[in-house]
């Protein structure tokens, strides 16, 4: 399949750029800048592509005849997006709304990768895609936004929500973590909002098995089990033979301008049901990461 990749210095599309099952299909990463990037694989080149110029968007579809659309591209400042609301509706629902219109014109399946900030945080049991969401934030508005956009443009479309997404590349808590417990004695993470990790891979490889499936629609991904973010930073510690001292905190510790939900696990169950696929512990997961971070920074 020719496949066209959004967001290709983010984390995500790094990760694609990465897995085995890239090697599969012709690629086409775009960025609406195009960036020296030491993370990219010297296999790809990176076009550019702003997803907010509806007919560049067209243009590119045609050209390469594009079969399947990965949108990893998005406004992803959570804080930033409370000031800068224009623009993060413009690159999480404006933009979607090109991506949807370009993949019905080419009958093309796109697959939107979405948030489980969609949710309020008041359920006291997992989340279901049936659930009514509720967002906090300007970011989550953006989000549910795009989703909505996607689910009635007609397309052939697949979303995934997600969350407390990382990997070893871009920016994510993870590499924060990691880093800061190599330059202090001790680090002081909330212990009072609960979900659970995405690695990275697992969700690439969970979004190239769905694609292959007859499957559409909406669908809540994330690793299994469920944590804090106290609990996931003590766990790369732990994994990381660390020797700093994670401390838990609370949220109202750290006055911010946006609101966060305290709860957002994610109920996989549909995901699970449809395509017959297990999904990995986020614990499990973790190792896998901190092998692969070793094999990417041997000096870490």
């Amino acid at each position: 399949m020719k496949i066209l990749i959004t967001g290709a210095h983010g984390q995500l599309a790094q990760t694609i750029m990465h897995s085995t099952q890239a090697l599969e299909h012709e690629l086409f990463f775009t960025a609406r800048t195009v960036e020296s990037n030491p993370a990219s694989d010297s296999r790809y080149q990176i076009g550019r592509l702003d997803i907010t110029d509806a007919d560049a968007v067209l243009k590119m579809m045609s050209d390469n005849k594009i079969d399947v659309i990965i949108n990893c591209a998005g406004y992803t400042n959570v804080a930033k997006a409370e000031i800068e609301k224009a623009a993060a509706f413009k690159a999480n629902a404006e933009a979607v709304t090109n991506l949807a219109n370009a993949a019905k014109s080419n009958n093309a399946l796109l697959v939107h990768i979405s948030t489980d900030y969609v949710y309020d945080g008041e359920a006291e049991t997992p989340y279901k895609e049936t659930d009514m969401a509720n967002p906090l934030n300007e970011y989550g508005r953006s989000k549910l936004a795009g989703d909505e956009i996607v689910l009635n443009s007609g397309c052939r479309c697949l979303i995934f929500r997600v969350s407390w997404l990382y990997s070893p590349y871009g920016n994510n808590f993870f590499k924060t973590i990691l880093k800061k417990s190599k330059e202090l004695p001790s680090i002081n993470v909330v212990n009072d909002q609960t979900g659970t990790p995405t690695y990275a891979p697992d969700l690439v490889d969970a979004v190239f098995y769905a694609m292959d499936s007859d499957a559409r629609g909406l669908y809540n991904f994330t690793n299994e089990g469920q944590c804090t973010w106290f609990e996931f930073a003590k766990e790369i510690c732990h994994q990381a033979d660390s020797k700093c001292e994670v401390k838990p905190c609370k949220t109202e510790d750290y006055p911010t301008n946006v609101e966060r939900p305290k709860y957002s696990v994610l109920d996989k169950s549909k995901f699970k049901t449809t395509f017959g696929k297990s999904i990995p512990h986020w614990k499990d997961a973790l190792v896998r990461c901190l092998k692969q971070t070793d094999q990417k920074y041997p000096s870490r």
